[in-house]
């Protein structure tokens, strides 16, 4: 506790620039997985594409991210089990966002797929794991991330199948693609951005 109390400026800096350096890591990859594909095709310019993620990564991270950074942060280990030494938790959790940081940079010079969320998670459940116990790890809650990392691309997969199909049969199977695209791509407009 009194390494908290001595250094606590110092430590909130060092998370500070570790911080960054996870944020730079999070856009040299997921806005280049993001903004890739419309760049490459020339729909957008380098500027454009880099306006229009700082706007919607910012609007996703205010507006959604919440969410994610409670479960990061309450929900993946047991905080009691560091209750009698709260700097060992302040050193893991900067030690996992160091490690994940360097990850996605090593990740994405070497052209690798990677993804943020599952770096960070895993880096904390190694930090408490191997740092603390294993006991320590709150798997039900892993689990269910894990699980998610599963689930949600296949009902995407399945989702995605529906809609090639139906436009398949709907539209471009007909006698009139034009005249049923007309009628059914304001439906799948509509779809889309209700989803």
């Amino acid at each position: 506790m009194d390494i908290l109390l001595t250094h606590g400026p110092m430590l909130v800096m060092i998370a500070g620039v570790v911080g960054f350096f996870m944020a730079w890591g999070i856009g040299a990859n997921d806005v280049a997985n993001a903004m890739g594909t419309s760049v490459g095709s020339k729909a957008l310019t380098i500027k454009q594409a880099i306006i229009i993620a700082m706007v919607f990564e910012f609007a996703g991270a205010y507006l959604a991210g919440g969410e994610v950074t409670s479960t990061i942060r309450k929900g993946i280990i047991d905080a009691a089990y560091f209750v009698d030494t709260p700097e060992l938790l302040v050193f893991g959790m900067i030690s996992a966002l160091f490690a994940a940081a360097t990850w996605l940079l090593v990740a994405s010079i070497l052209g690798w797929p990677v993804s943020t969320t599952h770096s960070i998670v895993g880096a904390i459940v190694g930090f408490a794991a191997v740092g603390v116990s294993a006991d320590a790890v709150e798997w039900g809650k892993v689990v269910g991330i894990v699980g998610s990392w599963i689930i949600t691309p296949l009902i995407s997969g399945i989702i995605a199948f529906i809609i090639f199909n139906s436009a398949q049969k709907l539209i471009f199977d007909t006698d009139k693609p034009l005249v049923q695209a007309k009628r059914w791509v304001p439906l799948y407009m509509f779809l889309a951005g209700f989803v």
